[in-house]
């Protein structure tokens, strides 16, 4: 038996003695509370608007591309690494720095998670408030026969209300806590197992509702009609930048979820299911908006305004419209609180570790931080919409404190620690312990997969993280 063949089944059976913490009862667990992960607000609130302003058909092909060669290959490698090490993305990565004799430095990597996860949940649940409060407005008729510029002041009332929204802002940081304090198979696995079939039913109903209108086929046809004239270099960085930010990676969110896999469960064939999965609620999510955008005459590239502005004049002009336009945000704030526990298990999971942190002290931390860094989001609406912390900086010239979070988060954060696990996984990691997590044998399959983690998945993260730089 060779020294890394001895190495890596070494590690291996440490793996084994070290799980000590709980497990996803099954593979169809993992997938749906990943996928529940990945299947959040970019699904239904942004890739229809990003679809709309890039042309539709073409950009939905070059986005399949992207994800294919590009997010499923650093979803495999961040969910391997974080079975391998079995801890939080922290503690993993120290883990496997030490075990693979690599710099200690590599579990940077995982406070890059950590903090990403962080910074993120803070804003996301105050859009998550958002949702929840259109709910309210979809099942009271507020929409029915509402004109656009009563629609947008509804909006721009919304978001002026400090205390409204830290209201709604509150409420779903609660709804989250309350899941994840319960742990992995009372809290998270359960809820996963109500919210993920409820937004699929929800879902087919709105796509199904589409499908009698008289604009369905250009709703299918503008989706996946390709006419590249329509497709720009933006656009396909665009595509590129939301294939990597929607299966959420570079946040230790899959590292986390990656902890609690058992052993027996390919991570390959899970990490290729969670893909699709989550790419067929966004294309889904898309025909379910843009036949009625059609079909009411609006404009489908109408930007971050698709859902909160042009849909509900949509559902205020249709037949049954009160009871639709509930169930799709009803829809829209359980593929919110999917994504949330997602961002928060893996700084709850951290603190977990720390001697004399119970999970309760440990959600309870986690979470009122998350929500009073979440109230400069808030602020950044209203009483500091003219606040601009950043501005002696050129980048961050005129960006609030909202803008700024999701800046940073977006555009540094996640695309370098996606880059940096491509670079872990593929060139630093032990490869034969690399070899047996996947379970791919050393055939062509293996091989292929590697020279993409090596070369072409970093080049094209490489490329996003540069040009939104400059």
């Amino acid at each position: 038996m060779s020294e890394a063949t001895q190495t890596a089944t070494a590690g291996t059976v440490a793996d084994d003695a070290r799980h000590d913490n709980p497990m996803w009862s099954s593979r169809l667990a993992f997938i749906l509370a990943a996928s529940g992960s990945a299947v959040g607000l970019g699904n239904i609130w942004k890739f229809p608007y990003i679809t709309g302003e890039n042309g539709g058909g073409a950009f939905v092909l070059v986005y399949l591309l992207c994800i294919a060669v590009v997010g499923i290959p650093i979803m495999i490698a961040e969910v391997m690494i974080g079975r391998r090490g079995g801890r939080s993305p922290i503690n993993t990565l120290r883990i496997i720095a030490d075990r693979d004799k690599l710099n200690p430095r590599w579990k940077l990597l995982g406070w890059m998670g950590i903090a990403a996860s962080f910074l993120i949940l803070s804003f996301y649940s105050v859009i998550g408030g958002w949702a929840i409060n259109y709910v309210g407005h979809a099942a009271s008729g507020a929409f029915a026969g509402a004109s656009s510029d009563a629609i947008g002041s509804m909006f721009g009332g919304l978001l002026g209300d400090a205390s409204s929204l830290l209201m709604w802002h509150t409420l779903f940081m609660v709804a989250v806590m309350m899941i994840v304090v319960r742990g992995l198979k009372s809290g998270m696995e359960r809820a996963i197992n109500i919210l993920m079939p409820a937004l699929f039913l929800l879902l087919l109903v709105l796509v199904g509702y589409a499908a009698s209108t008289d604009e369905f086929s250009k709703g299918l046809n503008f989706l996946f009609a390709a006419d590249f004239s329509k497709l720009t270099t933006e656009g396909v960085l665009s595509a590129l930048g939301h294939a990597f930010f929607t299966l959420s990676l570079g946040m230790g969110v899959m590292l986390a979820y990656g902890s609690y896999l058992p052993k027996r469960v390919s991570i390959v064939k899970t990490a290729v299911t969670v893909s699709v999965v989550d790419t067929v609620v966004a294309l889904l999510a898309g025909l379910a908006i843009f036949p009625l955008v059609f079909a009411n005459g609006l404009e489908p590239g109408a930007g971050p305004g698709l859902i909160f502005q042009t849909l509900p004049l949509a559902f205020g002009k249709m037949a049954g419209g009160s009871f639709f336009g509930t169930l799709f945000f009803a829809l829209l704030v359980i593929a919110a609180l999917t994504s949330a526990i997602s961002l928060l298990e893996p700084v709850v999971e951290w603190l977990e570790e720390q001697k004399g942190i119970s999970r309760l002290t440990g959600t309870l931390i986690g979470g009122v931080s998350i929500w009073l860094l979440g109230i400069a989001t808030v602020l950044s609406f209203n009483e500091w919409a003219e606040f601009h912390p950043l501005a002696f900086l050129p980048v961050f010239e005129g960006k609030t404190v909202f803008d700024i979070l999701d800046y940073v988060t977006a555009n540094l954060i996640m695309p370098l620690g996606g880059l940096l696990i491509a670079i872990l996984a593929g060139w630093f990691m032990n490869k034969q312990a690399v070899e047996n997590e996947l379970d791919m044998g050393n055939g062509i399959g293996f091989k292929s997969f590697m020279f993409v983690l090596r070369f072409l998945a970093p080049a094209a993260v490489a490329v996003v993280f540069i040009y939104n730089l400059l």
